[in-house]
């Protein structure tokens, strides 16, 4: 198989529709201090009642969070009373829990910029970028949506609908962006940054499951840089009201996709994922199935750093500039997981870089490679003139080497 081309697939694999797949601190400690036993207190005067001076009360105030999907975020009550003589550490700090939103909070602020995306054959979802009516989603629900004539619906969370067209498809990637004409005043959506993504944050999947537009359903970050394939089935069965059977587009291999148990359904290709503030942080397109149409709590999402590096490029130009590496690799048969090179393109960077037919890739970039598909979806997040260090195992030794991709031509 090419690095740079989509993997062969038989009938099964991962697809948006597919078969089953491929320090905490604490309370800073107070020391004790021994105080000598004081003599006996005189006889006491007659005195009103009060406070004494000698003795100050310091009461710690509860936080309390809402809980956001999977994940909740709590604080913890401090109540101490000390003597004035006796020293100690600063009180535990707070994190104010004032800026955290509920479930129905994000889903009120992030419903306006997620759309329905609907067509003679399918039907998908998409996501706002700009008041004027640019949408980001997934080629392969531009694909099936604009079937015949390229023409597709959009119908917005307030019931409103516009006509659109294609501005430009990167398949490779599984990304798309169309344009809804006639529109202004848009709400956009809020990008996050998902590199800063972690294993158990929250997460929504906001968009249209099985034809419902408007949907919101809620989880976690299960997993991270996960390696799918999805398309390059024969024929999908459409989930009810979809309209007819469809041919699927060419597979493609996908890298660094961020894996969710927020229920994920066909429909929900193209819609958000965003994190417990409302910021965009993925493009959900592929779902993991037991054989039929629904999800079986494992969803993927491409994240929307790769997606704003292609969407941009997209809008620019209409087409999409991807790095090359120029190796064939397949599944490795061996004890060692990697994946092997079959071939090297002649004057490819791998060339330049000195690998060779019969290398056993076992690392790119911080990746550990366990198959051919893990090198194809790394190459594809990877920035053509990005210095990549690769590591690998010939005549039973690892070496390392630094390829500097290239523009695929």
């Amino acid at each position: 198989m090419n690095a740079n081309e989509p993997r062969e697939q038989g009938t099964g694999g991962w697809s948006q529709f597919g078969d089953t797949p491929p320090s905490a601190g604490g309370f800073p400690r107070r020391d004790t201090v021994i105080m000598q036993q004081p003599p006996p207190p005189p006889p006491p005067s007659p005195r009103k009642p009060g406070v004494s001076a000698g003795r100050k009360a310091i009461a710690g105030l509860a936080l309390a969070a809402m809980a956001i999907g999977g994940g909740a975020v709590g604080a913890v009550v401090a109540t101490s009373f000390q003597d004035d003589r006796v020293a100690s550490a600063p009180g535990p700090v707070f994190k104010q829990a004032g800026n955290q939103l509920t479930v129905a909070e994000v889903a009120e602020k992030v419903q306006p910029s997620v759309v329905m995306i609907q067509g003679s054959t399918g039907e998908g979802s998409g996501v706002v970028l700009s008041d004027d009516g640019l949408i980001l989603t997934n080629n392969h629900v531009v694909a099936g949506a604009g079937q015949g004539g390229g023409q597709m619906t959009v119908k917005f969370s307030d019931g409103k609908t516009a006509k659109a067209s294609v501005v430009g498809t990167d398949p490779a990637t599984d990304l798309a962006v169309i344009k809804a004409e006639g529109m202004s005043g848009l709400i956009a959506a809020t990008l996050g940054d998902s590199d800063q993504l972690k294993v158990g944050d929250a997460v929504l999947a906001i968009g249209s499951p099985l034809g419902l537009d408007g949907s919101v359903t809620a989880g976690i970050v299960s997993a991270l840089d996960r390696t799918l394939t999805v398309g390059g089935e024969q024929e999908q069965q459409l989930p009810p009201g979809w309209g007819q059977r469809g041919q699927a587009g060419q597979a493609t291999t996908i890298g660094g996709a961020i894996q969710t148990d927020a229920a994920i359904n066909p429909g929900n290709s193209g819609g958000a994922l965003v994190d417990a503030a409302g910021r965009l942080i993925g493009i959900n397109t592929a779902i993991a199935t037991g054989g039929g149409t629904g999800n079986i709590g494992v969803g993927f999402a491409i994240p929307i750093n790769t997606a704003k590096q292609v969407s941009d490029q997209l809008i620019s130009s209409g087409k999409v500039s991807h790095a090359f590496l120029g190796v064939s690799v397949t599944d490795a048969s061996g004890d060692v997981p990697g994946a092997l090179i079959r071939q090297v393109t002649a004057g490819s960077p791998a060339e330049k870089a000195g690998l060779k037919q019969g290398d056993l890739i076992t690392k790119i970039g911080d990746k550990a490679v366990d198959g051919g598909d893990t090198v194809v979806g790394q190459v594809r997040g990877f920035k053509v003139g990005q210095q990549v260090q690769i590591s690998y195992m010939r005549d039973g030794r690892t070496s390392n080497v630094t390829v500097t991709l290239e523009e695929k031509k």
